[in-house]
């Protein structure tokens, strides 16, 4: 039976600055569950892309001294790069500038126009630039006669002719919905647990605060102030709130409005990967949005926290933004991959460590799976010909190493499914301690001496635990498991999950061992 399709994607990023290490982060993410669901035969939609319109963008292009257009053709690119950089397999790239677009911003404002969800009238509040987003008194903290939002940006006051979306008529029905038991094909799923919390809260202290006029929780969603955005369809003078225009990307590249496209059939999204500062966008306003229009909601929203760097909050001022281009070519690629989806779980915040980044290198890559491949490897070229032995029968003293081994896909898809990489790395790391427990316990290099049958079986036995590992790992860091499978003599087209169950033959010739990961000092 075929699989469900699957669509995934990361926020479309800013582009009022270069990409640093949090984007390539929330990417990484979802490119390795891309590439597992591949590699588990789903059909898979990997988006990601650049959000280019608003007054932020405006003012930087101003401050840069370009065109908006020309500004944002420049800073989208150097996203396009960390894409290739960063060895993410994204299906589509999408821009807010592109036609097909804007055409889909118009196509759901008009949807939303002509059933009603959309009103002419007039907007006065707190407005924070920085972060394209209006705020209550109760939330702002004021500091030398400024006032500021809770994300830090300051705010001013704004007064200005909007249209409004009934966002007030659709909160309740998103409460039910966040509620609905896990499966349920209506439930929007907010994950981690503490975002669900966060944003329930939210609408409930609303909705609580403003029982006799819900109106005032209605969503401005034009602006007059400025130029750079979506037209308003029949009102020039208006330009589309940024977050209605961004947010609208992820059925654009699905087809959008034509629901007829091939594409159509991924929607709705299964997982959109968010940093924790942009949940209620996507948790509210996102989904507000679609049902009002009559299309599907995404099934997840999950919030991944910060980055910190060596304990310090990560700031331009501080001069301490973390580049993902120079991490990679300081450690490699695939090492930096692992390290930052291993080393913190996901979901929560995380201090990024050049010595906690080689400790993992040397003691998990280089020493754990690194050296097993290597002595494994090494004592089939010396004793057995270089050639594969035969599939052999386990005894009671193999029942610990298939112990993990035989359930390790079936854990990491379970885990990767609640988006909890960092468990699942933890899960074949610990099968490969309990390997190389095994290969010491069993010392095929002493079998050599008194059972060449015995040798024969523990090395079979330790290819099999090889080719699963890189297998397995082969959505974290691409290229090594790709060289490692090499060594292994797994053919390319049989290398995905379902290749597992089926024996290399016995004989198939294996090429001398290499190298897969080289140690590094610890830094000073």
């Amino acid at each position: 039976m075929a699989k469900m399709p699957v669509y995934l994607t990361t926020p479309i990023y800013y582009v009022n600055d270069r990409p640093h290490i949090g984007h390539a982060y929330t990417s990484l993410a979802t490119d390795v569950l891309a590439r597992f669901k591949r590699l588990d035969g789903h059909e898979v939609f990997f988006l990601t892309g650049t959000d280019e319109h608003g007054q932020k963008v405006e003012k930087a292009a101003k401050d840069a001294g370009e065109d908006p257009q020309a500004f944002t053709d420049r800073v989208s690119q150097a996203f396009r790069e960390l894409t290739a950089t960063m060895g993410f397999s994204n299906d589509d790239f999408i821009r807010t500038t592109e036609p097909r677009h804007k055409a889909a911003c118009v196509a759901l404002w008009q949807a939303l126009a002509g059933k009603g969800e959309i009103y002419l009238g007039d907007y006065e509040g707190w407005y924070a630039v920085r972060d394209e987003a209006f705020y209550g008194p109760d939330e702002l903290t004021e500091r030398d006669g400024v006032k500021y939002a809770p994300s830090g940006a300051p705010v001013e006051w704004v007064r200005e002719p909007s249209y409004f979306f009934r966002l007030s008529k659709w909160l309740p029905e998103l409460l039910r919905r966040y509620d609905l038991p896990e499966g349920h094909p209506d439930r929007i799923d907010i994950q981690p647990e503490s975002r669900r919390n966060e944003v329930r809260a939210f609408i409930q202290q609303g909705l609580k605060d403003f029982a006799e006029r819900p109106e005032k929780l209605d969503l401005s969603v034009s602006r007059t102030s400025f130029t750079w955005g979506v037209k308003v369809p029949g009102d020039e003078a208006h330009v589309m709130y940024v977050w209605l225009d961004a947010l609208t990307n992820y059925i654009t590249a699905a087809g959008y409005p034509d629901t007829a496209h091939p594409r159509w059939r991924f929607w709705p999204a299964d997982v959109h990967f968010v940093g924790k500062d942009i949940v209620r966008f996507h948790t509210i306003y996102w989904p507000a949005f679609l049902m009002a229009a009559g299309l599907p909601v995404p099934r997840r929203v999950f919030a991944h926290g910060w980055w910190t760097n060596e304990g310090q909050k990560i700031s331009k001022s501080l001069g301490n933004v973390i580049d993902p281009v120079a991490l990679v070519e300081e450690f490699g690629l695939d090492p930096v991959r692992y390290f930052l989806l291993r080393e913190v779980p996901f979901g929560n915040d995380g201090d990024f460590s050049r010595k906690a980044l080689v400790h993992r290198l040397n003691g998990e890559l280089a020493d754990a799976l690194g050296n097993l491949a290597n002595r494994t490897l090494s004592l089939i070229q010396r004793n057995c010909e270089g050639r594969l032995p035969a599939e052999a029968v386990r005894d009671a003293s193999d029942a610990a190493l298939f112990a993990s081994l035989d359930t390790l896909l079936a854990t990491v898809r379970n885990q990767l499914d609640q988006q909890q990489f960092h468990l699942a790395l933890e899960s074949v790391f610990a099968s490969v301690r309990d390997a190389n427990g095994y290969i010491t316990q069993q010392a095929p290099w002493a079998l050599k001496k008194t059972d060449l049958v015995r040798m024969a079986a523990v090395l079979r036995h330790l290819h099999t635990a090889l080719r699963a590992y890189a297998t397995v790992l082969q959505p974290f860091m691409p290229a090594t498991m790709a060289a490692l499978l090499d060594q292994l003599g797994v053919p390319a087209d049989a290398r995905d999950f379902g290749a597992l169950a089926t024996p290399l033959p016995e004989g198939t010739p294996l090429p001398p061992p290499a190298p897969l990961f080289r140690k590094l000092d610890l830094p000073a």
